[in-house]
């Protein structure tokens, strides 16, 4: 006779894994708070800027999506791991989050929260301006501003030696309803080496913006435009991915514009896009 299958584990036993599972977890968590502990003797906190890691970080990201499977979904994962780097940067030195509100408070809230957690202060300004003055007078914190719009030219004050720069834009994992979905660039000082250069920032002046200009532009770089006075045009944050910036001000004398000024005022990584079907693989 062929013997019976084997019974199911009961929810008791289950449970019992579970709780193992999160027993090792935690200890993990703790271990990990020990290297961090050693490190912070290692560097005795003595960076200029925040011990916020961009590059660093985006890899870390990169190699979450592409491990990750089963039935957890992707945003949990995220999460916990934005909070648990966001956590162990402020251990390391303790920073704020000066977040501009004029966009949407909401939104710009879930966005601080998703990436940074609740360890660390969040301080609401009513524009993006505000934000970054803060960040001026800091050692280490950071801004968060729309990527999108912007109603004055705030990136002007990033344009001086030794002035905060431009260093992520998030969300850095683009994906269908992300949770924390509204654009922002994350404003700071960070050690050079820190730093990623895949998409640069630029400031530029210019006279002569009209709608063909900007159609012009569009298929070659994101941009944020305001109202200039000053040149009898408009101020405008140009983000560019694998031409140089030339080619940018060539495009612009070719449709009729004229460049007055431009300062690079920052970079960041290629956003990783997450294919709509495949947040986890099989």
């Amino acid at each position: 006779m062929s013997k019976p299958p084997p019974s199911p584990p009961s929810l008791q036993d289950l449970r019992k894994e579970i709780d193992a599972i999160d027993e090792q977890v935690h200890r993990l968590l703790m271990a990990r708070g020990d290297i961090i502990d050693r490190l912070i003797q290692v560097k005795k906190t003595q960076e200029v800027g925040s011990a916020f890691r961009p590059a660093r970080e985006a890899s870390m990201m990169r190699g979450l999506v592409e491990r990750h499977r089963g039935i957890l979904p992707l945003d949990t994962i995220e999460s916990i791991w934005r909070v648990i780097i966001s956590t162990f940067t402020y251990v390391q030195a303790p920073f704020a989050v000066h977040a501009d509100v004029s966009v949407s408070e909401p939104a710009m809230r879930d966005s601080a929260r998703f990436h940074f957690g609740f360890v660390v202060p969040y301080v609401a300004h009513f524009s993006a301006q505000a934000a970054v003055d803060a960040v001026a007078k800091s050692k280490g914190d950071l801004a968060l501003v729309s990527a999108i719009a912007s109603r004055t030219p705030w990136w002007n004050a990033l344009e001086a030696d030794g002035a905060p720069k431009i260093i992520a834009r998030y969300p850095f994992l683009e994906r269908a309803d992300h949770p924390a979905a509204l654009p922002v660039f994350v404003v700071s000082r960070v050690a050079d080496d820190a730093m990623v250069t895949e998409v640069q920032t630029w400031s530029v002046r210019v006279s002569g913006w009209n709608a063909d200009v900007a159609r012009a532009l569009a298929p070659l770089a994101e941009i944020v435009a305001v109202p200039d006075t000053a040149f009898d045009g408009a101020a405008l944050l140009v983000s560019v991915a694998g031409i140089g910036f030339e080619e940018i001000k060539l495009a612009l004398i070719k449709a009729g514009a004229s460049v007055r000024s431009s300062a690079l005022v920052g970079s960041h990584t290629t956003r990783y896009t997450v294919p709509a079907n495949g947040s986890a693989k099989p």
